[in-house]
């Protein structure tokens, strides 16, 4: 059953933002996008758009496993964690996953050469960032008290800290 908990979280999350809506704005807006088949050394930029891609992943998978198992929850609003999670890439930054699916956004405007999917990653950080704000940290503040009001001053919410906070 945990299994399926987050991979429902993750089908209906992180997956329709990177796959099912990239793949249907590439489809839908075709005939005005941009793309980088013309270019000259056109690999430079999609090798470049790969390793980004890759990187959000791997950040995004090692947030998951650490909400399941330090946090004993999912990323899904609907299930979230239990336990305040200020372990791994969440000591130097409060939000790293979202740092990950964003990234990956990124690697795929960059390997695809779109200014579509480079508009809907800018829409995905604008949201994700009032969202974050105005809902997530002060729903975050009820749950976990003066434990994530400490975490919060010390950890910023987007540009990593040089240092793994040590609380």
């Amino acid at each position: 059953m945990t299994v399926f908990r987050h991979l429902l979280a993750i089908l209906l999350l992180p997956f329709l933002a990177v796959v099912a809506l990239p793949y249907w704005l590439l489809s839908s807006w075709a005939p005005v996008d941009t793309r980088w088949d013309s270019v000259p050394l056109e690999w430079f930029p999609r090798a470049v758009g790969v390793a980004l891609f890759a990187g959000g992943l791997a950040l995004f998978g090692w947030c998951v496993s650490l909400f399941a198992r330090v946090g004993q929850g999912t990323l899904a609003p609907w299930d979230p964690t239990r336990k305040l999670v200020a372990v791994g890439p969440y000591r130097y930054v409060r939000n790293p996953m979202i740092t990950g699916v964003a990234t990956m956004l990124l690697g795929e405007t960059i390997i695809w050469g779109s200014w579509v999917i480079g508009l809907w990653f800018l829409v995905f950080v604008l949201v994700n960032h009032v969202y974050f704000v105005l809902s997530e940290e002060p729903g975050l503040e009820r749950r976990f008290g003066q434990s994530y009001v400490a975490y919060k001053a010390n950890v910023p919410r987007w540009i990593p800290r040089s240092t793994p906070w040590q609380g």
